[in-house]
């Protein structure tokens, strides 16, 4: 390897590294926003539920919310083209999108379908209404995805 090539490959791994954690800490934020959504959407403090009842439920719905806010987070930083400016702002932005179509989800799957997430959470057995829950978020994450990317 020549010394030109190192010269070149210091900042463009530099870059690369820097660009890793501002995208982790956007995505980090978003998580954080995810779970408290969720956290809202269930009787209680989520993590007391997940840690103390050890909730399936209340841990399942948890992480179908991760996954789909990863799936946003991932194809926006993908769409962005390598801008890392744009890429960083449609994280944001359409992450925050799809936390908010998650707990909209979560609000009619409670009011208009039936579902009664604060309820759910409480069995100590993996619930059926919540895996349709689970798999809704992964679902909505996905098609926010996809328009990010369209």
């Amino acid at each position: 390897m020549s010394l030109a090539l190192d010269d070149e490959l210091g900042p463009i791994l530099a870059e690369g590294v820097g660009a890793i954690f501002a995208y982790a800490a956007v995505g980090l934020a978003l998580f954080v926003l995810g779970f408290y959504v969720v956290d809202w959407t269930t009787p209680g403090r989520l993590i007391s539920i997940i840690r103390r009842d050890r909730s399936p439920n209340a841990t399942f719905l948890a992480c179908a919310a991760t996954i789909g806010i990863g799936l946003i987070v991932a194809v926006a930083i993908y769409s962005a083209g390598g801008d890392l400016l744009e890429g960083l702002i449609r994280v944001a932005v359409f992450g925050g999108v799809g936390v908010v179509a998650q707990a909209l989800a979560v609000l009619v799957f409670d009011r208009l379908v039936g579902v009664d997430v604060r309820g759910c959470v409480q069995e100590s057995k993996l619930e059926p209404a919540v895996v349709l829950l689970g798999v809704a978020n992964v679902a909505i994450g996905l098609v926010t995805a996809m328009a990010v990317y369209g």
